[in-house]
């Protein structure tokens, strides 16, 4: 993976980090958002862990441009928690979002998750999304034209991984192959033209498909 922070300091940390738990290893460090871009499409590590605020470029710019240049992932994680820092992470095409805070075996834990395809974001920044979603007055507009070109299969796998259910518990639940969901969330990204499952949680909500009062967090 990739360390992006503008203090050296941390990266340290996190390289330290990464690189104590087996099969993690940190393949470079970038101390601005413009680095972070061109190590990342030099090196394609699975997952960059990205710090928000930075000189020269920010992480959500670099975000958004790794993900429109390569596959690597991006794990956000920042000392803020501000809204508008969650939408902008995720719509730039970021897998996760994390606080600072974060307890070590938690981030590691994400990394793995990210690194393995799936989105996360911690408990506390999920329930201010749901609760965002909540207090707008069009929270639950009618489905979208894009939904109606979905399968029932599809529309039932959106609204479980809208619901914060994995790829395992989404099998379990609809009695049918890990692969067949991998399968059907594939469709999902084509059909709806997103990149990543953390753009398909937000396309369910604003589409009304998921009712946030409904909706466990996402972990």
């Amino acid at each position: 993976m990739l360390v992006a922070d503008d203090q050296a300091l941390l990266r340290g940390s996190f390289r330290f980090l990464v690189e104590s738990a087996p099969g993690m290893i940190v393949v470079g460090e970038a101390a601005n958002g413009g680095e972070a871009v061109a190590l990342a499409c030099d090196a394609r590590p699975d997952v960059v862990l990205m710090d928000v605020r930075m000189p020269e470029m920010d992480g959500i710019a670099a975000t958004r441009e790794i993900r429109s240049r390569c596959d690597t992932r991006v794990l956000i994680l920042t000392m803020f928690d501000h809204d508008e820092f969650v939408y902008a992470a995720l719509r730039a095409g970021a897998s996760g979002f994390l606080l600072k805070d974060t307890p070590p075996a938690e981030l590691l834990s994400a990394i793995a998750v990210i690194a393995a395809g799936d989105a996360l974001l911690s408990p506390a920044v999920t329930r201010r999304l749901i609760a965002d979603f909540a207090r707008r007055p069009d929270a639950a507009p009618p489905v979208s034209p894009a939904l109606d070109d979905l399968t029932q299969r599809e529309t039932e796998v959106l609204t479980l991984i809208a619901r914060g259910l994995s790829n395992t518990e989404i099998s379990a639940q609809l009695s049918v192959s890990v692969p067949t969901v991998k399968s059907h969330i594939g469709r999902l990204f084509a059909k709806l033209t997103v990149r990543d499952r953390a753009q398909l949680v937000i396309a369910a909500y604003e589409a009304g498909l998921v009712s946030p009062a409904r909706c466990n967090p996402l972990t």
